[in-house]
Protein backbone atom coordinates (compact mmCIF):
# COMPACT_ATOMS: atom_id res chain seq x y z
CA UNK A 1 0.00 0.00 0.00
CA UNK A 2 2.66 2.40 1.26
CA UNK A 3 4.39 1.55 -2.25
CA UNK A 4 1.39 2.31 -4.32
CA UNK A 5 1.13 5.85 -2.69
CA UNK A 6 4.76 6.39 -3.15
CA UNK A 7 4.12 5.59 -6.81
CA UNK A 8 1.37 7.77 -7.15
CA UNK A 9 4.02 10.70 -5.61
CA UNK A 10 6.44 9.55 -8.23
CA UNK A 11 3.88 10.35 -11.16
CA UNK A 12 1.84 13.17 -9.70
CA UNK A 13 5.69 14.67 -9.46
CA UNK A 14 6.42 13.62 -13.29
CA UNK A 15 2.93 15.45 -14.41
CA UNK A 16 4.22 18.80 -12.34
CA UNK A 17 7.34 18.39 -14.34
CA UNK A 18 5.61 17.69 -18.17
CA UNK A 19 3.45 20.73 -17.17
CA UNK A 20 5.84 23.24 -16.26
CA UNK A 21 7.46 22.24 -19.67
CA UNK A 22 4.75 22.42 -21.69
CA UNK A 23 4.16 25.76 -20.41
CA UNK A 24 7.82 26.96 -21.37
CA UNK A 25 8.05 25.38 -24.57
CA UNK A 26 5.07 26.21 -25.99
CA UNK A 27 5.64 29.89 -26.41
CA UNK A 28 9.04 28.91 -28.51
CA UNK A 29 7.68 26.52 -30.44
CA UNK A 30 3.93 28.61 -31.30
CA UNK A 31 4.80 31.90 -30.42
CA UNK A 32 5.40 33.26 -33.93
CA UNK A 33 2.40 31.77 -35.43
CA UNK A 34 0.23 33.25 -32.64
CA UNK A 35 2.27 36.61 -32.71
CA UNK A 36 1.30 36.70 -36.42
CA UNK A 37 -1.96 35.84 -36.24
CA UNK A 38 -1.84 32.67 -38.73
CA UNK A 39 -3.55 30.46 -35.75
CA UNK A 40 -5.61 30.79 -32.78
CA UNK A 41 -4.20 30.29 -29.27
CA UNK A 42 -6.52 27.20 -28.65
CA UNK A 43 -5.22 25.56 -31.88
CA UNK A 44 -1.49 26.06 -31.46
CA UNK A 45 -1.84 24.28 -27.61
CA UNK A 46 -3.70 21.40 -29.51
CA UNK A 47 -0.65 20.96 -32.43
CA UNK A 48 1.78 21.20 -29.29
CA UNK A 49 0.46 18.31 -27.28
CA UNK A 50 -0.22 16.44 -30.40
CA UNK A 51 3.79 16.77 -32.33
CA UNK A 52 4.94 16.70 -28.47
CA UNK A 53 3.37 13.47 -28.12
CA UNK A 54 4.29 12.03 -31.52
CA UNK A 55 8.23 13.24 -30.87
CA UNK A 56 8.16 11.74 -27.36
CA UNK A 57 6.65 8.29 -28.83
CA UNK A 58 9.78 8.31 -31.39
CA UNK A 59 13.00 9.47 -30.89
CA UNK A 60 11.91 10.57 -27.40
CA UNK A 61 12.83 7.14 -25.97
CA UNK A 62 16.09 7.66 -27.10
CA UNK A 63 16.53 10.42 -24.53
CA UNK A 64 14.66 8.65 -21.91
CA UNK A 65 17.30 5.91 -21.83
CA UNK A 66 20.09 7.97 -22.00
CA UNK A 67 19.13 9.84 -18.94
CA UNK A 68 17.56 6.87 -16.70
CA UNK A 69 19.90 4.66 -17.41
CA UNK A 70 23.07 5.60 -18.90
CA UNK A 71 24.21 8.51 -16.44
CA UNK A 72 23.55 6.05 -13.16
CA UNK A 73 22.67 2.23 -13.55
CA UNK A 74 18.61 1.62 -13.29
CA UNK A 75 18.98 -0.53 -10.51
CA UNK A 76 20.59 3.27 -8.31
CA UNK A 77 16.77 4.61 -9.49
CA UNK A 78 14.80 3.83 -6.37
CA UNK A 79 11.48 4.94 -6.72
CA UNK A 80 12.45 7.48 -3.85
CA UNK A 81 15.33 8.84 -5.72
CA UNK A 82 13.48 9.06 -8.93
CA UNK A 83 11.07 11.57 -7.10
CA UNK A 84 14.14 13.70 -5.66
CA UNK A 85 15.29 14.11 -9.06
CA UNK A 86 12.02 14.59 -10.48
CA UNK A 87 11.22 16.99 -7.54
CA UNK A 88 14.29 19.01 -8.30
CA UNK A 89 13.87 19.43 -11.71
CA UNK A 90 10.22 20.12 -11.62
CA UNK A 91 11.49 23.14 -8.56
CA UNK A 92 14.84 24.40 -10.47
CA UNK A 93 12.26 24.70 -13.90
CA UNK A 94 8.81 26.68 -11.37
CA UNK A 95 11.89 29.01 -10.17
CA UNK A 96 12.97 30.00 -13.57
CA UNK A 97 9.24 30.74 -14.64
CA UNK A 98 8.38 32.68 -11.67
CA UNK A 99 12.00 34.68 -11.72
CA UNK A 100 11.62 35.00 -15.65
CA UNK A 101 14.81 33.36 -16.42
CA UNK A 102 15.70 31.11 -19.37
CA UNK A 103 16.10 28.02 -17.73
CA UNK A 104 16.95 24.57 -19.54
CA UNK A 105 15.09 21.71 -18.64
CA UNK A 106 17.24 19.16 -20.23
CA UNK A 107 20.47 20.20 -18.26
CA UNK A 108 18.40 21.07 -15.21
CA UNK A 109 17.24 17.00 -15.58
CA UNK A 110 20.80 16.41 -16.14
CA UNK A 111 22.46 18.55 -13.12
CA UNK A 112 19.79 16.17 -10.75
CA UNK A 113 20.75 12.85 -12.13
CA UNK A 114 24.75 14.07 -12.15
CA UNK A 115 24.12 15.29 -8.44
CA UNK A 116 22.73 12.15 -7.34
CA UNK A 117 24.86 9.67 -8.92
CA UNK A 118 28.31 11.84 -7.78
CA UNK A 119 26.53 11.54 -4.23
CA UNK A 120 26.04 7.92 -4.48
CA UNK A 121 29.16 7.22 -6.00
CA UNK A 122 27.67 5.39 -9.00
CA UNK A 123 28.43 7.99 -11.61
CA UNK A 124 29.62 6.98 -15.06
CA UNK A 125 31.55 10.19 -15.92
CA UNK A 126 32.26 9.08 -19.32
CA UNK A 127 28.86 9.48 -20.19
CA UNK A 128 29.07 13.36 -19.03
CA UNK A 129 31.72 13.96 -20.57
CA UNK A 130 30.33 12.98 -24.31
CA UNK A 131 27.16 15.09 -22.88
CA UNK A 132 28.70 18.32 -22.17
CA UNK A 133 30.59 18.48 -25.21
CA UNK A 134 27.44 17.67 -27.61
CA UNK A 135 26.27 20.97 -25.36
CA UNK A 136 28.92 22.96 -26.42
CA UNK A 137 29.11 21.80 -30.07
CA UNK A 138 25.26 22.38 -30.16
CA UNK A 139 25.38 25.69 -29.08
CA UNK A 140 28.75 26.71 -31.42
CA UNK A 141 26.58 24.93 -34.33
CA UNK A 142 23.22 26.65 -33.73
CA UNK A 143 25.37 30.00 -33.47
CA UNK A 144 27.39 29.44 -36.63
CA UNK A 145 24.65 28.17 -39.01
CA UNK A 146 22.37 31.12 -38.03
CA UNK A 147 24.69 33.53 -38.65
CA UNK A 148 25.86 32.12 -41.83
CA UNK A 149 22.18 32.48 -42.75
CA UNK A 150 21.99 36.16 -41.40
CA UNK A 151 25.32 37.43 -42.85
CA UNK A 152 24.93 35.54 -46.65
CA UNK A 153 21.22 34.08 -47.19
CA UNK A 154 18.76 36.18 -44.81
CA UNK A 155 17.72 39.04 -47.72
CA UNK A 156 17.33 36.36 -50.58
CA UNK A 157 15.64 34.35 -48.04
CA UNK A 158 13.16 37.38 -47.46
CA UNK A 159 12.67 38.04 -50.95
CA UNK A 160 12.24 34.20 -52.10
CA UNK A 161 9.24 34.14 -49.22
CA UNK A 162 7.47 37.35 -49.66
CA UNK A 163 5.85 36.49 -46.82
CA UNK A 164 3.96 39.56 -46.43
CA UNK A 165 2.72 40.12 -49.46
CA UNK A 166 -0.99 39.33 -50.35
CA UNK A 167 -0.46 37.17 -52.47
CA UNK A 168 2.05 35.13 -50.56
CA UNK A 169 0.10 35.49 -47.54
CA UNK A 170 -1.70 32.46 -47.06
CA UNK A 171 1.97 30.27 -47.87
CA UNK A 172 3.13 32.21 -45.02
CA UNK A 173 0.72 31.61 -42.79
CA UNK A 174 1.23 27.59 -43.37
CA UNK A 175 4.91 28.04 -43.25
CA UNK A 176 4.75 29.51 -39.59
CA UNK A 177 2.39 26.61 -38.62
CA UNK A 178 4.41 23.84 -40.03
CA UNK A 179 7.60 25.06 -38.72
CA UNK A 180 5.66 25.40 -35.46
CA UNK A 181 5.05 21.98 -35.66
CA UNK A 182 8.07 20.57 -35.93
CA UNK A 183 9.55 22.69 -32.92
CA UNK A 184 6.84 21.12 -31.03
CA UNK A 185 7.94 17.39 -32.23
CA UNK A 186 11.58 18.16 -31.84
CA UNK A 187 10.71 19.54 -28.05
CA UNK A 188 8.38 16.30 -27.11
CA UNK A 189 11.65 14.36 -28.48
CA UNK A 190 13.81 15.90 -25.98
CA UNK A 191 11.90 17.13 -22.85
CA UNK A 192 9.55 14.36 -22.75
CA UNK A 193 12.72 12.12 -20.98
CA UNK A 194 12.67 15.19 -18.19
CA UNK A 195 9.06 14.45 -16.62
CA UNK A 196 9.35 10.60 -16.78
CA UNK A 197 13.37 9.11 -17.40
CA UNK A 198 13.64 8.37 -13.23
CA UNK A 199 10.49 6.61 -13.09
CA UNK A 200 11.29 4.48 -15.79
CA UNK A 201 15.01 4.25 -14.68
CA UNK A 202 13.47 2.56 -11.44
CA UNK A 203 11.54 0.33 -14.03
CA UNK A 204 8.33 1.75 -11.78
CA UNK A 205 6.58 2.45 -15.34
CA UNK A 206 7.13 1.15 -19.13
CA UNK A 207 9.04 2.74 -21.35
CA UNK A 208 5.35 3.13 -23.58
CA UNK A 209 3.56 4.23 -20.38
CA UNK A 210 6.05 6.72 -19.31
CA UNK A 211 6.14 8.44 -22.55
CA UNK A 212 2.59 8.72 -22.83
CA UNK A 213 2.29 10.06 -19.11
CA UNK A 214 4.82 12.83 -20.37
CA UNK A 215 3.68 13.75 -23.43
CA UNK A 216 0.28 14.17 -22.00
CA UNK A 217 1.11 16.14 -19.09
CA UNK A 218 3.47 18.66 -21.77
CA UNK A 219 -0.07 18.55 -23.52
CA UNK A 220 -1.61 20.06 -20.08
CA UNK A 221 1.00 22.38 -19.87
CA UNK A 222 0.22 24.04 -23.67
CA UNK A 223 -3.23 24.28 -22.49
CA UNK A 224 -2.58 25.46 -19.57
CA UNK A 225 0.31 27.92 -19.57
CA UNK A 226 0.91 28.05 -23.03
CA UNK A 227 -1.22 30.79 -23.94
CA UNK A 228 0.75 33.15 -21.11
CA UNK A 229 3.93 32.26 -22.90
CA UNK A 230 2.65 32.52 -26.36
CA UNK A 231 1.46 35.63 -25.77
CA UNK A 232 4.75 36.97 -24.24
CA UNK A 233 6.81 35.01 -27.35
CA UNK A 234 4.40 36.29 -29.91
CA UNK A 235 4.65 40.19 -28.50
CA UNK A 236 8.25 40.57 -28.15
CA UNK A 237 8.81 38.90 -31.73
CA UNK A 238 7.13 41.60 -33.06
CA UNK A 239 10.85 43.17 -33.16
CA UNK A 240 11.77 39.75 -34.60
CA UNK A 241 10.58 39.27 -38.48
CA UNK A 242 8.75 36.09 -39.05
CA UNK A 243 11.41 35.04 -41.24
CA UNK A 244 13.78 35.19 -38.91
CA UNK A 245 11.61 33.43 -36.75
CA UNK A 246 11.39 30.73 -38.98
CA UNK A 247 15.41 30.58 -39.11
CA UNK A 248 15.66 30.77 -35.53
CA UNK A 249 12.86 27.60 -35.28
CA UNK A 250 14.47 25.24 -38.25
CA UNK A 251 17.88 25.70 -37.23
CA UNK A 252 17.25 24.94 -33.53
CA UNK A 253 14.66 21.96 -33.85
CA UNK A 254 17.26 20.60 -36.26
CA UNK A 255 19.92 20.33 -34.09
CA UNK A 256 17.72 19.40 -30.73
CA UNK A 257 15.91 16.50 -33.01
CA UNK A 258 19.26 15.51 -34.27
CA UNK A 259 20.65 15.10 -30.96
CA UNK A 260 17.69 13.23 -29.48
CA UNK A 261 18.03 10.87 -32.01
CA UNK A 262 21.68 9.86 -30.42
CA UNK A 263 19.95 9.74 -26.96
CA UNK A 264 21.47 13.41 -26.20
CA UNK A 265 19.57 15.20 -23.46
CA UNK A 266 20.22 18.84 -24.64
CA UNK A 267 18.28 22.62 -24.59
CA UNK A 268 15.58 23.70 -26.90
CA UNK A 269 15.99 27.11 -24.79
CA UNK A 270 19.48 27.42 -25.09
CA UNK A 271 19.78 26.31 -28.26
CA UNK A 272 17.10 28.85 -29.67
CA UNK A 273 18.39 31.65 -28.25
CA UNK A 274 22.10 30.72 -29.47
CA UNK A 275 20.05 30.82 -33.00
CA UNK A 276 19.00 34.39 -32.14
CA UNK A 277 21.86 35.57 -31.50
CA UNK A 278 24.04 34.12 -34.25
CA UNK A 279 21.31 34.79 -36.61
CA UNK A 280 21.26 38.44 -35.19
CA UNK A 281 25.32 38.78 -35.52
CA UNK A 282 25.22 37.93 -38.83
CA UNK A 283 22.14 40.43 -40.14
CA UNK A 284 24.72 43.14 -38.02
CA UNK A 285 28.11 42.01 -39.80
CA UNK A 286 26.53 41.59 -43.06
CA UNK A 287 27.98 44.81 -44.50
CA UNK A 288 31.87 44.69 -43.11
CA UNK A 289 34.23 42.22 -43.57
CA UNK A 290 34.85 38.98 -41.52
CA UNK A 291 38.03 40.68 -39.77
CA UNK A 292 36.56 44.12 -38.49
CA UNK A 293 32.81 42.23 -37.88
CA UNK A 294 35.27 40.31 -34.95
CA UNK A 295 35.91 43.77 -33.23
CA UNK A 296 33.41 44.48 -31.69
CA UNK A 297 34.87 48.01 -30.87
CA UNK A 298 34.95 49.23 -34.51
CA UNK A 299 33.33 52.68 -35.71
CA UNK A 300 31.26 50.82 -38.16
CA UNK A 301 29.72 48.42 -35.60
CA UNK A 302 29.12 51.20 -33.24
CA UNK A 303 27.32 53.17 -36.11
CA UNK A 304 25.20 50.48 -36.92
CA UNK A 305 24.36 49.62 -33.17
CA UNK A 306 23.28 53.64 -33.10
CA UNK A 307 21.29 53.12 -36.62
CA UNK A 308 19.42 49.92 -34.52
CA UNK A 309 21.27 47.00 -36.95
CA UNK A 310 21.89 45.15 -34.03
CA UNK A 311 19.18 45.22 -32.41
CA UNK A 312 18.98 40.67 -32.42
CA UNK A 313 22.51 40.99 -30.78
CA UNK A 314 22.98 42.05 -27.12
CA UNK A 315 26.33 41.84 -25.36
CA UNK A 316 24.54 41.81 -22.23
CA UNK A 317 21.77 39.10 -23.19
CA UNK A 318 25.11 37.00 -24.33
CA UNK A 319 26.37 36.91 -21.11
CA UNK A 320 23.17 36.54 -19.27
CA UNK A 321 22.01 33.28 -21.48
CA UNK A 322 25.22 31.74 -21.20
CA UNK A 323 26.37 32.14 -17.38
CA UNK A 324 22.66 30.57 -17.39
CA UNK A 325 23.69 27.62 -19.50
CA UNK A 326 26.59 27.05 -16.91
CA UNK A 327 24.01 27.92 -13.74
CA UNK A 328 21.49 26.03 -14.11
CA UNK A 329 22.92 22.29 -14.53
CA UNK A 330 25.50 23.37 -12.01
CA UNK A 331 22.86 24.47 -9.11
CA UNK A 332 20.41 21.13 -9.64
CA UNK A 333 23.36 19.27 -9.43
CA UNK A 334 24.81 20.69 -6.41
CA UNK A 335 21.33 20.40 -4.68
CA UNK A 336 21.04 16.95 -5.22
CA UNK A 337 24.72 15.97 -4.34
CA UNK A 338 23.89 17.73 -1.04
CA UNK A 339 20.41 15.95 -0.34
CA UNK A 340 21.60 12.45 -2.12
CA UNK A 341 24.97 12.74 0.28
CA UNK A 342 22.46 13.28 3.44
CA UNK A 343 20.49 10.71 2.67
CA UNK A 344 23.50 8.30 2.28
CA UNK A 345 25.04 9.55 5.35
CA UNK A 346 22.21 8.95 7.95
CA UNK A 347 21.41 5.52 5.67
CA UNK A 348 17.95 7.42 5.09
CA UNK A 349 15.52 5.34 2.75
Amino acid sequence: MALSVLLAVGIVTAIFVGVNVGGSSTGVAFGPATGSDALSMRRASALMAIFVLLGGATLGTHVVETLGGEFVAPEHFTLGASIGILLFTGLGILLGNVLRVSVSTSETAVGAVVGMGAALGVLDWSVVGVVVTWWFVSAVAAFWVSAVVGRYLYNSLVSWLALESNRRAKLGRTVVIVVGCYMAFSAGASNVANAVAPLVGSGRLAMNSGVAVGGLAIGVGAFLLGPRTMKTVGNEITDLPVEAALVVEVVSATIITGLSWAGIPASLAVTTTMCVIGLGWGRASRRVTFGSALRSGSADECNRREDGKLQLYDDGVTRRVVSTWFATPILAGAVAFAAFALVGRFHLP
